[in-house]
């Protein structure tokens, strides 16, 4: 049973709130992608609004447990406070008497910041003296950083004891496990997940989790060909895993009998040297010549791809069907993002999930023209591969 605070008043409470702001940041220290910090808007929102003060929990870098000035929040303060669009008090402690002094004084409406929790050994380790000197700050606790919801921390989960009936998931770690139900578990058929990505051995779990749950598999990227030399291709010099080849027709044996398509490029653009600027060509994915190598779908691929997609009402997907950092092999990645915005346009559900795609939408515009972009790279990973995430069994049970 999800625990909302939508239905809670926090007027009069001091509010633990758990996010994720740890964010991108050049060498001068300005914020690249505000996301995470945007995300948790309409949580605070909400507490203030009630008569509630919020004291902030977040993790920046990894410092492993000692005081680095690089990883201080003190560096992007003031950008924090302008996305958020609030005045914000700022306390260089977590647990110390610093921390126990600003927090008792918090009046309703204002905002605490504490310093990073991988200052502290306690908070990596899950140890429970630090995660109680967390909880002795506040009344209520809120989980609201979904990427760090697959870390069994002692701001994730530890502390999550010490509030047995006053523990909530913010607005958008709701967002984000609805999200990921309604793919899995109660999304409308057909369903399809689209899984790129060069290797096969870190998709496995998550191909054996979602065979059950899909109507249609795509798979691109490096990874398909394996598949495709477990099916007797030549895939010349493509990123092949040998070891996994019997894996890759398990896979195939599992979905043909459960009646899952499966979806595998037909053609690819070879190229005869990892580069931008190499020689090309458009070959069949089981032809590929000996010293040149697949980069990216080909036309027959892309057309292929886009016809299960615009028959599908519920898309996941998951990694980059060709190496997009280099324009010349980006078309076919380009073609699947346009593909899963029109059906999504048309009235698809579309979950896009996971490092390499989440980039690429942000980078390219599609943000906006899909369902849902989730805010945790291996939290969402550990989500579909059907592992429970110790930051939301905490709030549940």
């Amino acid at each position: 049973m999800m625990k909302s605070i939508g239905e809670y008043n926090f007027s009069g409470k001091k509010v633990l709130v758990r996010v994720d702001f740890n964010v991108p940041v050049d060498k001068d220290f300005n914020i690249t992608d505000s996301t995470r910090i945007e995300a948790v808007i309409p949580t605070l929102n909400k507490i203030l609004r009630d008569g509630g003060s919020v004291i902030l929990m977040s993790h920046l870098g990894r410092p492993k447990g000692s005081v680095d000035p690089s990883f201080s929040f003190t560096n992007i303060f003031s950008q924090i406070e302008n996305i958020l669009e609030k005045k914000m008090l700022f306390v260089r402690d977590a647990v110390g008497n610093a921390a126990v002094d600003q927090s008792s004084r918090l009046k309703p409406g204002e905002i605490l910041l504490l310093e990073n929790l991988r200052f502290y050994k306690g908070e990596e380790e899950g140890n429970v003296d630090f995660a109680r000197k967390l909880a002795s700050l506040g009344d209520s606790y809120v989980n609201d950083a979904f990427g760090t919801a697959h870390r069994a921390h002692a701001s994730t989960s530890v502390i999550a004891r010490f509030f047995p009936n006053s523990k909530f998931f913010g607005f958008l770690m709701e967002k984000e496990l609805k999200a990921i139900d309604k793919v899995l578990l109660s999304g409308e058929k057909p369903v399809t997940a689209v899984l790129g990505g060069s290797k096969v051995s870190t998709k496995i779990t998550i191909i054996k989790n979602i065979l059950s749950k899909v109507d249609n598999l795509i798979i691109g990227g490096g990874m398909a060909f394996t598949f495709v030399k477990a099916k007797g291709g030549n895939v010349g010099d493509s990123v092949v895993e040998n070891d996994k080849l019997d894996l890759a027709l398990s896979v195939l044996n599992n979905a043909k009998s459960t009646g899952v398509k499966v979806f595998l490029p037909l053609d690819v653009i070879a190229a005869d040297s990892f580069d931008n600027k190499a020689n090309t060509e458009e070959v069949a994915v089981d032809k590929i010549p000996l010293g040149w190598q697949g980069l990216d779908v080909g036309m027959r691929s892309r057309q292929l791809f886009d016809k299960v997609i615009m028959d599908s009402k519920t898309i996941l997907w998951n990694g980059p069907v060709g190496v997009f950092e280099m324009s010349a092999f980006s078309k076919g990645t380009f073609a699947l993002g346009e593909s899963i915005a029109r059906a999504t346009e048309n009235g698809a559900y579309s979950l896009v999930g996971g490092g390499d795609s989440v980039a690429f939408v942000k980078q390219n515009g599609f943000e906006n023209k899909v369902s849902y972009v989730s805010t945790g790279g291996g939290a969402m990973l550990e989500s579909l591969e059907g592992i429970e995430l110790p930051g939301v069994s905490a709030i549940i049970r």
